[in-house]
């Protein structure tokens, strides 16, 4: 096999078992969807607009554990894996303090619903779960420390081991929750907050199981030591972060803010778009995954100062994720309608998730260059550009353009959903080109060669 075949099979074999665990994450958003669905149009908005409070909140903590990773797989790269778990109780640190300030956040969720003026049992229920999701947040940011401890010695199959563990619990909770089984009242779509907590929780003990068990962490030995707080390297590492974890809030309060402008328009476009933005999501994985393998193999070949190597695995990510792209778009365009059956067998709000799917085709074409090149960017330790081009591109291009089209006449009549993917599809264009011109100057340039974190004295 030549170098070229070599390269792009590690990428897919790295690829194959975040993908998998990637799905599985964003199939429990599907099922909490359904299953809400199930119940009413309102408790299934009632998820989707509790999800548009926690998820940029709790994202940006996992923006700043993100710049961990690609650190391990260069120290892994470089044969110095003693350094990886004092830096991992860093990392440590600056989750449980992240975690504390989202279940903060989500403590004013009430004062939030009533300047959104939302109607008395959508916010209700929207509380509600936000209610039950805040005990599990320690949890989903402490499993992410050790996801990346796992996944920067180039060792991905707990993730997707740990994703199945947490799908095999969503449901049956969800059941139990939702409908009320076992004694337990049901709480409609309240339930899946307490739900999605059990999963977190279930997901960071199994992860600390199988770390403590098999052998390929025998020489990481994560929980052999303990070691204290470390501020200057917490301070530096967070420094790293931060503009990974603005770039993260930049996108994800972009979707956001789209689900919190709709609510007036009624539940039914509420869940339209909630269906064409799940399934778009369940489609970004892909690119998510090939993006998450990218950063690591160029961080490990940084380590062995391999830069061609690198240089080579970030354009081998690139194609493969477009083509991959290509594909999906066809499938989102042919099967649109019975995609949205899947979700919800109301007319109104099948008919408006179809037409948003075509638009949701494009979006996808996109979206596949930009998780590329933004993680290809983390490999080479480059993270402040993300801040910059994503602010620029999602705020500055999508959501002024978006709102212009969805909600006033300035250029056309007010399109309502049509109107924010239209400037979704402007954003993430944008921000495509932007990531990609910039890792082609960080590649001639060679601005990657700063000094790696060393916490192995912390």
């Amino acid at each position: 096999m030549n170098h070229y075949g070599f390269q792009a099979k590690r990428l897919v074999q790295l690829a194959l078992p975040v993908l998998i665990a990637q799905v599985t994450q964003t199939m429990m958003g599907f099922i909490d969807t359904v299953m809400a669905g199930r119940v009413s149009a309102v408790d299934m908005a009632a998820v989707a607009i509790g999800t548009s409070l926690w998820l940029p909140a709790l994202l940006f903590v996992q923006g700043l554990l993100l710049a961990f990773t690609p650190v391990f797989a260069h120290h892994h790269g470089a044969n110095n894996q003693k350094a990886i778990q004092p830096l991992a109780f860093q990392a440590g640190y600056i989750a449980i303090i992240g975690s504390l300030g989202v279940i903060l956040f989500l403590s004013f969720a009430e004062n939030i619903f009533t300047m959104m003026e939302l109607e008395p049992e959508l916010a209700r229920l929207s509380i509600g779960y936000l209610e039950g999701f805040a005990w599990g947040v320690p949890a989903f940011v402490l499993y992410q420390v050790l996801r990346g401890c796992s996944e920067g010695i180039s060792y991905t199959l707990p993730t997707m081991i740990i994703g199945f563990v947490g799908l095999a619990v969503n449901i049956p909770a969800n059941y139990i929750f939702i409908y009320g089984h076992f004694g337990m009242p049901a709480m409609g779509g309240a339930g899946c907050g307490l739900a999605t907590a059990l999963v977190f929780w279930a997901m960071f003990v199994a992860m600390i199981v199988y770390m403590q068990l098999h052998k390929k962490f025998a020489e990481l030995a994560p929980f052999k030591s303990f070691h204290k707080p470390h501020l200057s390297t917490i301070w530096d590492m967070t420094k790293h972060g931060f503009p990974i974890a603005m770039a993260l809030f930049f996108e994800v309060s972009l979707f956001a803010v789209i689900a919190l402008l709709l609510a007036p328009l009624g539940a039914n476009v509420v869940a339209g778009h909630q269906i064409a933005l799940n399934f778009s999501s369940i489609v970004f994985m892909l690119p998510l995954s090939i993006g998450i393998a990218v950063s690591i193999r160029v961080g490990y070949y940084l380590g062995q100062d391999k830069t061609e190597i690198s240089a080579l695995i970030a354009k081998l990510g690139l194609g493969i994720s477009f083509t991959l792209a290509m594909v999906t778009a066809v499938i989102t365009v042919l099967f649109r309608t019975e995609i949205a059956y899947l979700y919800n067998d109301n007319p109104e709000v099948v008919t408006l998730a179809g037409s948003l799917m075509f638009l949701a085709a494009l979006y996808q074409l996109s979206d596949s260059v930009q998780v590329v090149a933004a993680g290809a960017l983390r490999g080479y330790k480059d993270t402040r550009s993300a801040f910059y081009i994503t602010l620029f591109s999602y705020w500055a291009v999508g959501m002024l353009l978006g709102y212009i089209l969805a909600r006033t006449d300035l250029i056309v009549p007010a399109m309502g959903a049509h109107g924010f993917w239209i400037g979704l599809i402007a954003g993430l264009t944008t921000a495509a080109v932007l990531f990609a011109l910039r890792l082609r100057y960080i590649q001639k340039r060679g601005f990657f060669k700063e000094a790696i974190v060393d916490a192995s004295d912390a």
